[in-house]
């Protein structure tokens, strides 16, 4: 394979090239450099002098307040006392609104929390969650109850949803007595 050489006239004519640009480079950054060293920008000098007189004139202003002369305390008083009575008379006192708490379920022994639940669910299924909102239980208290109730056959878990649903069975029923003591919510 061979391999033409170009020209010895395209060959300088490159390099000269090459050291023109280079040459041009440094005296650009060497002017750039000049530039940037005439300080900052006029503008920007005389906005910042336009702010210092006026934090000047300000400074001024406050030493002047400070220096004038306080009224004695009594006149300053004399004035004011009617204002004062006034506004007393006018301000209705309120006592601070107590937050509504939500009520909640007495102490009661398990029977009477299982008996409770078991209304709760006699009338459609609810969710562990719910029944704990409702009892105003923990979550941990709710569902320690419901496995309990649950193993001794007095309700049936829907496994086929989560969370898990509950309802009442007829042994929960029979428990439960009459279907007055439904509870609802």
């Amino acid at each position: 394979m061979l391999v033409e050489v170009p020209d010895p006239q395209i060959i300088i004519g490159v390099i000269i090239a090459f050291f023109v640009g280079i040459f041009g480079m440094l005296i650009y950054n060497k002017i750039k450099s000049l530039t940037n060293q005439k300080g900052p920008d006029p503008s920007y000098v005389s906005r910042m002098e336009y702010y210092e007189r006026q934090l000047i004139d300000m400074k001024i202003r406050m030493d002047v307040l400070d220096l004038e002369e306080s009224p004695p305390v009594e006149t300053v008083l004399e004035k004011i006392g009617p204002i004062i009575e006034k506004k007393e008379e006018i301000v209705v006192k309120k006592e601070p609104e107590k937050p509504v708490q939500k009520p909640r379920m007495p102490n009661m022994d398990f029977s009477g929390v299982a008996e409770h639940v078991l209304g709760l669910i006699t009338l459609n299924e609810m969710t562990s969650h719910d029944i704990q909102v409702t009892i105003g239980r923990s979550r941990e208290h709710t569902s320690r109850l419901m496995k309990r109730l649950f193993e001794e056959g007095l309700v049936e878990r829907n496994t086929k949803m989560k969370p898990f649903t509950y309802k009442i069975t007829e042994k929960g029923k029979t428990k439960l007595g009459s279907p007055g003591l439904a509870v609802t919510v």
